[in-house]
């Protein structure tokens, strides 16, 4: 019988989903791919495949889950199972690089940015940015690893030769322009099927770790943004009558990179220009925000992945 094949590396991102498929009496299995092998000889099983594998992943220990996944869709990709979230979207989910280049051939503005390896390119990648605030961060990350703001070119060859220094996992460090907002948030647009589900507000005054599915308190070191905020809010609000002009092009951007589940973030500077600086490929969802929204995206996008399903037995 063809079934959902979701294939993932992390449980506590991936029980939400399987809670909706459960009480949808959808047939599924779950693929954890941390680890593995692949019989190349073999033909795969019938079905839809939903990819789910984290950028982040090696934060996990599972350093090699995106290379394993990436072999397992390659062999689904040439046996011609449907595959959501195929090898493009992996490609983008573990590179920011491809992801801004990507966003600009869609038209799509983002940050300023320079990949550099090597401290000492580094450096120069921060003095030929010619700006007095910028961001450094990791190529291949999630939830905010690498994010940190620096005034000056001192102070990041101070954080460089210090024993904080994060290298990244790929050894590629963006160096990227500071975007300043009006108000310490960033806007996260959801997408499922590639079409716009909705929007939420995230507050970053307390840090710029933006995982809904998280706890979202990883301390200062990360943040990039002066602000502060004493007022109890919540970190993550759904928007209402929320649909900017733009999201036509997020959508078109997706469907050119067959991309069908996705978030993504953008942040607005103070004359109201919207810069999009991550796709995330592995998108979560906040629960308490769906609640007072009422509206669940796990929900539809177990729904979509059965529609898909369906589609195959016509």
């Amino acid at each position: 019988m063809s079934k959902i094949y979701v294939l993932h590396e992390n449980n506590d991102w991936t029980v939400h989903l399987q809670n909706r498929l459960d009480e949808l009496n959808y047939p599924y299995e779950l693929w954890h791919l941390d680890e593995g092998s692949i019989d190349l000889s073999a033909e795969p099983p019938q079905g839809v495949f939903y990819n789910r594998i984290s950028a982040s992943s090696h934060t996990r220990d599972h350093r090699f889950a995106p290379e394993l996944a990436g072999a397992v869709i390659a062999w689904l990709e040439y046996h011609g199972r449907k595959v959501i979230n195929g090898s493009r979207a992996l490609s983008l989910e573990i590179s920011k690089v491809h992801q801004y280049l990507a966003l600009e051939k869609a038209g799509i503005a983002t940050p300023k940015t320079i990949a550099a390896v090597g401290k000492k390119h580094i450096i120069e990648a921060a003095n030929s940015l010619g700006i007095s605030s910028f961001i450094t961060k990791h190529n291949r990350a999630g939830k905010g690893q690498g994010v940190q703001l620096f005034h000056s070119v001192q102070a990041l060859q101070d954080y460089l030769d210090g024993p904080n220094f994060d290298a990244p996992v790929d050894g590629i460090t963006l160096i990227q322009q500071y975007i300043k907002a009006t108000e310490p948030f960033i806007i996260r647009h959801e997408f499922i099927g590639g079409k716009f589900l909705y929007a939420v507000k995230v507050d970053t005054s307390e840090g710029f770790e933006l995982c809904p599915a998280d706890a979202c308190s990883i301390g200062d070191m990360f943040c990039p943004t002066d602000e502060t905020s004493t007022k109890p809010k919540a970190k993550f609000e759904i928007l209402q009558d929320y649909r900017p002009a733009f999201i036509e092009q997020y959508e078109r951007f997706l469907a050119a990179n067959a991309i069908q589940v996705a978030g993504i973030e953008a942040i607005q500077d103070a004359d109201g220009n919207s810069y999009a600086y991550d796709v995330n490929t592995n998108t979560n969802y906040n629960s308490d925000a769906e609640a007072k929204a009422g509206q669940f995206a796990m929900l539809e996008l177990a729904q979509y992945l059965k529609a898909e399903l369906d589609k195959l037995a016509l």
